[in-house]
């Protein structure tokens, strides 16, 4: 989400900054899954523009099919022009598409939502999810492509522990999100419980993203024991937790060393 999203990059000495296309950028990233369609007055708040700023870079996105004008609500979103770019993505797409019937079966097997989760620039990126033809209960909040911190949710507190020491307080330095009361934002709390998830091997998160559900999340490590991402399931707290223990731990660990055996090589974003 883009009120979630830290940017540490930087341009390089003596490379000039093409504003406009920051600014272009800076819209894009301000649809989410919570706002795929949005107004102008939305879009420049968020883009943090003026008005006329926005409405000319949205008129020059609607020409290159990046975005979709609805004339009679008034209100914007991406067009599959986006997804036609995505789809030339490489870097990842191997662990997504070796985890992709791994997640399905999970799905199936526990009537839960299923994710893969990777570690970019301090923040969790779902590349896949799987939704269960008769979920107990559907986990929409995240699709492909969203965006969350490594504070919260079992996925991503995973990646949290098994990232190296200096992408981890990289990512401690971002913006920490409270999303229920139990949520954790101290970074030193951050880094016991990430000591604690190494060790153990697993996650088992409840009611750290939304209250009344909880979810289990375990590494993926490639054949040379290279960290690749983590694999995560997600439902009410009590088809997750058994007598305080994590039911379909050892399916969801088993999924994801097959994962890493079939894994060529660690694909990170």
């Amino acid at each position: 989400m883009a009120e979630d999203i830290e940017r540490d990059l930087k341009p390089k000495p003596g490379v000039p900054l093409v504003r406009a296309l920051d600014r272009g950028i800076a819209l894009l990233r301000a649809f989410s899954l919570t706002k795929p369609r949005q107004t102008l007055t939305e879009l420049t708040k968020a883009a943090e523009l003026d008005k006329g700023t926005t409405r000319r870079l949205l008129q020059t996105l609607i020409i290159a099919g990046l975005v979709d004008h609805d004339e009679r609500s008034g209100l914007y979103a991406l067009s599959v022009g986006v997804l036609e770019i995505a789809s030339a993505v490489h870097t990842g797409r191997e662990l997504r598409e070796v985890a992709a019937p791994y997640l399905s079966d999970i799905a199936e097997l526990c009537h839960m939502t299923t994710f893969l989760w990777v570690h970019h620039d301090g923040m969790a990126v779902c590349t896949e999810r799987v939704r269960s033809a008769q979920p107990s209960i559907d986990a929409p909040w995240f699709g492909v492509g969203a965006r969350t911190p490594l504070n919260c949710g079992a996925g991503p507190r995973v990646l949290l522990a098994n990232i190296t020491p200096e992408e981890r307080e990289s990512a401690l330095r971002k913006p920490l999100v409270a999303r229920t009361p139990v949520s954790q934002t101290d970074p030193d709390e951050l880094r016991q419980a990430a000591e604690r998830i190494r060790a153990a091997g697993y996650e088992l998160a409840v009611d750290d993203f939304v209250p009344g559900l909880a979810a289990i999340g375990v590494p993926v490590f490639d054949r040379s024991g290279a960290f690749a991402g983590s694999i995560s399931i997600t439902s009410l707290t009590s088809q997750i937790v058994d007598n305080g223990k994590p039911r379909f731990l050892a399916e969801l660990q088993k999924a994801a060393l097959e994962i890493g055996r079939k894994l060529i090589e660690p694909h990170r974003l």
